[in-house]
């Protein structure tokens, strides 16, 4: 196989995880609240903003700065929820859609006045030794490999939460019923909470794996954001399995096509894939159809 194919499809293997995990957070909240947080990409950026501060700026071992970036990204996500989400969900109202998008723009420019405008390199044991790769003579970081791995299994263990146990059905009654959810004597608003915080925590890590590899700074989020909220609705946002494999078919896509065309392309042809898979399949890949009783 052409060495460059192979270096194409493990890098676009690596940001697709990437795209996956964040469209996890959105596979999460939707399917316990029926809403979505478009900071998302905002929590990915203050993952990795955060775990620089913490290594690299104040000096804390990584293995201390890792968890306290990610505590903080959950405390993020419990703030988005309460603030851009509840009050208008309350009062039966949309608005949720522009509120969360104003609030990660907010942090964004909050960042950028705080941690500056130059990107950083954030450090990893992982990103500095390439490995070789099947005797090809192609060599890889061991992060690039490990990154798939991070996301597949985080994607199994979250369909197996849902789907395997009680717990997880309940979460998943509170979008479907939340009158019978609380007479079942589900915590409706711990639950929706928890969902943002899990949200913007897997948004977290997505943003610290990615900065080794890439560069941290106050904007990296807001594409990425974007790509991942397609890759959700690629997959069927109803699917934890779904969103992630359709991460890594988009992020392969853009990697061969970026390869074969160039970058000038990448954006304008994986885009009108997205739009011409969701009009042959507009529930996504991997979606089913919303049955309606009556």
């Amino acid at each position: 196989m052409d060495t460059q194919l192979v270096s194409a499809l493990i890098s676009g293997l690596g940001m697709g995880s990437m795209y996956g995990l964040m469209a996890l957070g959105f596979y999460i909240t939707f399917a316990v609240s029926g809403t979505v947080n478009f900071a998302q990409g905002s929590s990915m950026m203050l993952g990795a903003v955060l775990c620089y501060t913490f290594a690299q700026t104040l000096g804390w071992p990584i293995e201390l700065a890792v968890p306290a970036a990610l505590a903080l990204c959950a405390v993020y996500g419990l703030l988005v929820e309460r603030l851009a989400v509840r009050p208008f969900v309350r009062r039966g109202s949309d608005a949720w859609l522009m509120s969360t998008v104003a609030l990660g723009i907010v942090l964004d420019n909050v960042v950028m006045h705080t941690f500056g405008k130059e990107p950083r390199s954030l450090p990893s044991s992982l990103a500095v030794s390439p490995v070789e790769v099947g005797g090809l003579g192609l060599g890889v970081y061991p992060l690039q490999l490990i990154i798939p791995l991070v996301g597949l299994a985080l994607a199994a263990a979250l369909h197996l939460v849902a789907r395997r146990t009680r717990w997880g059905s309940a979460l998943l009654a509170t979008s479907q019923n939340r009158d019978a959810a609380r007479l079942m004597g589900i915590p409706i608003g711990r639950a929706v909470a928890g969902a943002f915080a899990l949200s913007t925590v897997l948004a977290g890590v997505a943003g610290m794996m990615i900065a080794p590899l890439a560069n941290v700074n106050s904007d990296m989020g807001t594409l990425f954001g974007l790509k991942a909220f397609s890759v959700a609705i690629l997959g069927g946002i109803t699917s934890a399995w779904g969103v992630m494999i359709a991460g890594l078919l988009f992020g392969v896509a853009e990697s061969v096509i970026t390869m074969t065309l160039g970058s000038g392309y990448t954006h304008i042809i994986t885009f009108a894939l997205v739009i011409v898979a969701l009009a042959l399949r507009p529930n996504g890949l991997f979606g089913r159809a919303e049955v309606k009783k009556v």
